[in-house]
């Protein structure tokens, strides 16, 4: 499928799933050699990470803990610039290494919230691992530690990012056609 619409957009093929799982065995590679020793606690941020997070830590082999926190900071097909916490975290993180799982990171803005209030639970450390950054847009002082691809400053959905709730579901990601 080279191209798709969504609602009103027309988007084509940008990253085939094959080139995802291929970025997701290298991310996770540095994680079990990084974080061997450090019980991590791993939060995926819902609901665009969902898929990287599933995939991720298949490949994970360090002893670890997963949990899920919902956070928004987008309408469309534009961030709006506001954080909020939709849906809370259970466990207790003083003294943990904790690793947030974004989909994406481009304005910086919600990840950069979420791991301050991570931070300010008493976490010893909050590292990011996030499949996607697009450092042309990032207007936060955000420095991912797990990376999966740099990309450009394009509107994109597909492995679990979305365009008004459509589109996660799609197994390759996909540019928006201008």
């Amino acid at each position: 499928m080279a191209r798709v619409k969504i609602l009103d957009k027309e988007f084509e093929t940008s990253i085939p799933e094959e080139a995802i799982l291929e970025n997701i065995a290298q991310v996770a590679k540095k994680i079990n050699g990084e974080l061997d020793g450090k019980n991590p606690l791993f939060i995926c941020v819902l609901n665009g990470a969902f898929m990287f997070a599933a995939d991720l830590m298949k490949r994970v082999t360090i002893p670890c803990q997963i949990s899920f926190v919902k956070v928004a900071s987008y309408s469309g097909t534009a961030t709006t610039g506001k954080v909020k916490q939709l849906i809370g975290l259970n466990e207790d993180i003083k003294d943990r290494t904790v690793v947030l799982i974004e989909d994406i990171v481009d304005t910086g803005i919600t990840i950069k919230g979420l791991r301050q209030q991570v931070l300010d639970l008493g976490a010893k450390e909050c590292r990011i691992a996030t499949l996607l950054y697009k450092p042309e847009s990032c207007i936060k002082d955000v420095n991912p530690e797990y990376v999966g691809m740099s990309i450009p400053n394009d509107f994109i959905v597909g492995y679990g990012l979305d365009y008004d709730g459509y589109g996660r579901n799609l197994k390759d990601i996909y540019t928006i056609v201008k």
